[in-house]
């Protein structure tokens, strides 16, 4: 019998016998499709990783030709320098490249691209198709690769330049595959890619074809003056009106040259959907950064505002660091926050020089609530008031639905019991059962309501509002406050899903019918969304190009706002996509709602308040707003008994 010791050491042995020699290198094939995972996340990283390629050869044009979104065909036709019969095979080797040498080269990168690892992992995942040349004289190369590895290499017709077809994108992949979304968010996603890398690069023309429709077509811009160039250019892609209303943005030091334009404070949008920075030609995301811009702004711009900016900054490569992530979408400077100062310093500067000094003489003192009792009386509205979002009872602004009183498919929910029995119960509660959702505000002060409307005054003078944000109310066991914003935003984002899911929504028709134009990706979303859009009382179809006409609109906008409405819902929507992850009915519904609402710091009148509080009470989530946040908080007379020491 042996000892336990002894067997102990056999036991580990035989387990290292056993398990010796289990790590193995990887295929070529499987580390190329998972370098795929993060250098071609969907259709619109191939297309930008080869658009930079061919903005890197030199090319002066760059034509891109869809099928399905980029999942059927992504063709790439650039007019660059081309390559040898030798450079094209190896380019579609894994860390192959010509940008860069030594360890030395990354502290002087120039070039879009560098890492040597786009064309080895799109080709791991495609069906994919190579031909180069260098001039007409000679000829061409044609290389096919399928899983990544070659499988045919002939001569092909001269030519000058270099075509690359991908085709069948993730075939080998079903898993990446069925994680792509929509056809329409997928070729939205491509403009977009394509949109940033035209605006840096004015000089070289561009054209997109989708499924033989032609959705982007750009002339080189070749004029002597760049900035000129770099205006016109922005104006054909985004929907920023006449460049000559654009404010320009032009200095420089030894460290760091800023060039580019900014938008007028008062054409200022309610997301960043219009926000562009450029470092050394490439787009980047930089949140510290762009705070620098909308600091410069900080004054000139009401709250929840974004002005139009596209800033290109030019910095010696020494200073800043594009190596971070695969995509190349993120940048580290070595003096983050000089680079800040200046940024706000020269935005400051061009926004004070085309604006003027601000006086701030004539400015109104802030003030805090207002205790002006007899403004609460029902018999005293308040006048117009200019300048405010808020209409009169008979107005049709943005407001009218609210005011208007109840939406018309919310009356049809079956068993509802009636606005003004569920809103009067916060005061004198309710003599019979009601539903859970008004369970806990129906105790309403019975006495304090009697005393009102023996007063003549009525019930709303309950209501008071806080610095035209907030709406107080008194209940029987303390106070509830109401945020006035994400009490709205639930109204309309259930009256939003109503609409969507049962087709009906009031229109109003357009004396004159509008055309607006839209950017290549902002129309590519919009016709997207266009059957939805119709159930929400829009009546829009396409007119050519990246331009629609609208010939009625919900009946709660006001005509001649139609283009504010419709940008706005667009930016919402490609916010709520990319921030949260929405998607179709739900995210559309979100965009109205937000775009719609009453917004902190407006005055609400007595009977507006009364208005909101009822409707809330008729949604089916009151407490919560469509996000998450929560509408209404409640103090009980205990908690505010604790506070003051009354205990």
């Amino acid at each position: 019998m042996k000892a336990p010791l002894e067997e102990t050491q056999n036991r580990v042995q035989m387990d290292t016998e056993e398990h010796r020699d289990c790590i193995r290198l990887m295929p070529v094939s499987l580390a190329n499709k998972i370098a795929a995972g993060e250098v071609v996340q969907r259709p619109a990283s191939a297309v930008k990783e080869l658009v930079e390629n061919a903005l890197d050869a030199g090319a002066t044009r760059v034509d891109v030709v869809l099928q399905d979104a980029g999942s059927s065909l992504i063709q790439i036709t650039d007019n660059g320098s081309g390559m040898s019969p030798n450079d094209a095979q190896m380019a579609v080797q894994r860390h192959a490249t010509s940008k860069i040498r030594s360890v030395e080269d990354l502290d002087s990168i120039s070039t879009l691209g560098f890492r040597g690892e786009a064309l080895a992992s799109i080709a791991s995942v495609s069906h994919f198709e190579l031909r180069t040349g260098m001039d007409t004289g000679n000829p061409a190369s044609l290389l096919t690769f399928e899983d990544g590895a070659l499988k045919e290499v002939r001569p092909a017709p001269p030519m000058k330049g270099t075509v690359i077809s991908v085709r069948n994108l993730y075939y080998n992949v079903p898993a990446r595959r069925n994680f792509l979304k929509r056809p329409q968010t997928e070729l939205k996603h491509i403009l977009d890619a394509i949109q940033v890398l035209a605006m840096s690069h004015p000089g070289v023309a561009f054209t997109l074809q989708h499924d033989g429709n032609v959705l982007l077509s750009l002339d080189a811009e070749t004029g002597e003056d760049m900035a000129t160039n770099q205006a016109a250019r922005l104006s054909a892609l985004l929907p920023i009106g006449d460049a000559e209303g654009l404010i320009e943005v032009d200095e420089s030091t030894s460290y760091l040259s800023v060039k580019g334009f900014l938008g007028h404070p008062d054409d200022a949008r309610r997301t960043r959907g219009l926000q562009f920075l450029f470092v050394n030609g490439r787009w980047v995301r930089h949140r510290y950064l762009e705070h620098a811009v909308h600091a410069a702004y900080e004054y000139l711009l009401p709250e929840g505002s974004y002005p139009f900016f596209a800033l290109f900054m030019d910095i010696d490569p020494r200073h800043v660091d594009v190596n971070v992530h695969p995509t190349k979408a993120e940048v580290k400077f070595d003096d983050e926050r000089g680079v800040y100062g200046m940024l706000r310093a020269v935005v400051g500067r061009a926004l004070g020089m085309a604006l003027g000094n601000p006086d701030f003489s004539q400015a109104k003192p802030m003030t805090g609530m207002r205790l002006d009792l007899g403004a609460l009386s029902l018999s005293e509205e308040h006048p117009g008031r200019v300048g405010s979002n808020v209409p009169s009872m008979g107005d049709q602004g943005p407001l009218g639905a609210l005011f208007a009183g109840q939406h018309p498919s919310s009356a049809a929910r079956s068993g509802a019991p009636r606005v003004a029995d569920i809103s009067r119960s916060l005061y004198q509660g309710m003599p019979t059962s009601t539903s859970p959702r008004t369970e806990t505000l129906q105790a309403g002060s019975a006495a304090a309501y009697a005393a009102a409307s023996a007063s003549g005054l009525g019930e709303d003078v309950l209501l008071w509002q806080l610095h035209d944000t907030y709406i107080l109310t008194q209940i029987l066991s303390g106070l509830v406050i109401i945020d006035q914003q994400m009490a709205h935003e639930r109204i309309l984002y259930e009256q939003a899903l109503d609409c969507l899911n049962d087709g009906f929504g009031l229109s109003q028709q357009l004396l004159f019918p509008r055309t607006i134009d839209f950017s290549a990706s902002e129309f590519a979303l919009l016709e997207a969304l266009m059957p939805d859009l119709a159930k929400l009382g829009f009546d829009i179809e396409s007119f050519g190009g990246s331009s629609v006409i609208v010939r009625g609109v919900p009946a709660d906008i006001s005509t001649g706002d139609e283009r504010s409405v419709l940008d706005e819902i667009v930016d919402q929507y490609r916010m709520f996509e990319r921030v949260e992850g929405l998607q179709g009915r739900e995210n559309l519904a979100r965009s109205m709602a937000s775009r719609g609402a009453v917004r902190a710091g407006i005055s609400l009148t007595p009977r507006e308040m009364r208005s909101l509080i009822d409707q809330l009470f008729q949604c089916e989530s009151p407490y919560v707003s469509p996000d998450g946040r929560p509408t209404m908080i409640r103090m009980s007379g205990n908690e505010l008994r604790e506070r003051f020491d009354r205990t």
